[in-house]
């Protein structure tokens, strides 16, 4: 029996690449040396696509992938594909949300710690030899329990983040498009709750209609008290109007996992002692990746045995 050819734009975590391998034909176009002559020659041949979250899959590519019935997506964001694209031709688009939950809530509050108590900052003291020259870490200016928290976008990540500021003793409110049946206080507008709160989490994934949500005018609202985590998507923050907010003191701090233009970080966030920066790691463990693999395999499969899709986003 011939098996289904798939696709794999760019590298992958390894579950997906040997689970891949194991049930289908695998093109992986970063191998090609030459990528469009593939695409010529096999583009026909394709009926499914697995990728990351910074391949680009649009409406172009999958014209010239013309039986591709599904692009099985390893993350629960999706803004590198263009959905529309793919709903318009007829393709499928699944993600992989409930598994990673867990880890990128904690990551969340790992960075609220880190940001508001400086305990980046203290550890890089304590190495440098500082503590013993010059005495013990300056007293932070600020505390987590009992903050006031505004999310940014309760879906499950938001609701597993407000969970676990609750056991913190933090008052949570939340702004959504809709208002849900959560015990949080709803807030119909952003700039309102960013008035009202100290502490904004960001978890709304990045697309058009979410671009620079957190404005200039959004920073000021949250005020000279204020601290702003973004977990989501680095879209969602005007950077300009962050970095800007930041030296100004206008807000007090910001802890970052997410940036417009990644790999890239501005210099101007580098350089700032206000930030906490990560590099993108907000469901970066061996335990959530396999299980995201899980999903991307689950939903392959689920769509070649039966013609449906575990977890579509359209």
């Amino acid at each position: 029996m011939t098996r289904p050819t798939v696709l794999i734009p760019a590298p992958m975590h390894p579950s997906v690449l040997d689970g891949c391998a194991e049930r289908f034909e695998v093109l992986r176009l970063w191998e090609a040396p030459d990528r469009e002559a593939l695409l010529d020659e096999r583009g026909k041949d394709v009926r499914a696509i697995a990728v990351g979250s910074h391949a680009r899959i649009d409406g172009p590519l999958l014209d010239r992938l013309p039986n591709v019935g599904i692009v099985a997506n390893f993350g629960v964001g999706y803004d590198s594909i263009d959905v529309d694209a793919a709903t318009e031709r007829g393709v499928v688009v699944t993600n992989s949300p409930g598994v990673l939950d867990d880890e990128v809530a904690d990551t969340a509050l790992a960075l609220l710690l880190m940001t508001v108590r400086e305990l980046g900052r203290a550890e890089r003291y304590l190495r440098a030899g500082r503590w013993e020259a010059e005495g013990h870490y300056p007293l932070t200016p600020a505390t987590v329990t009992g903050r006031r928290l505004g999310i940014l976008g309760l879906g499950r990540i938001g609701e597993a983040i407000a969970q676990r500021a609750e056991t913190f003793r933090m008052t949570v409110g939340y702004h959504n498009r809709s208002e849900k049946d959560v015990p949080y206080r709803y807030y119909p507008t952003l700039l309102e709750m960013a008035r009202d709160v100290d502490t904004l989490v960001v978890v709304v994934p990045g697309n058009a209609a979410t671009r620079h949500l957190v404005d200039a005018e959004v920073l000021e609202a949250l005020g000279p008290d204020g601290v702003l985590v973004n977990i989501g998507r680095g879209s969602v923050v005007d950077e300009t109007a962050l970095i800007e907010a930041l030296r100004s003191r206008t807000i007090h701090a910001a802890g970052l996992d997410v940036y417009e233009e990644e790999p890239h970080v501005p210099q101007e966030l580098i350089d700032l002692d206000n930030t906490v920066l990560l590099p993108h790691v907000g469901s970066g463990s061996e335990p959530t990746r396999r299980a995201m693999g899980r999903l991307v395999l689950g939903n392959l499969d689920t769509w070649f045995a039966e013609g449906r899709a575990l977890t579509p986003v359209n």
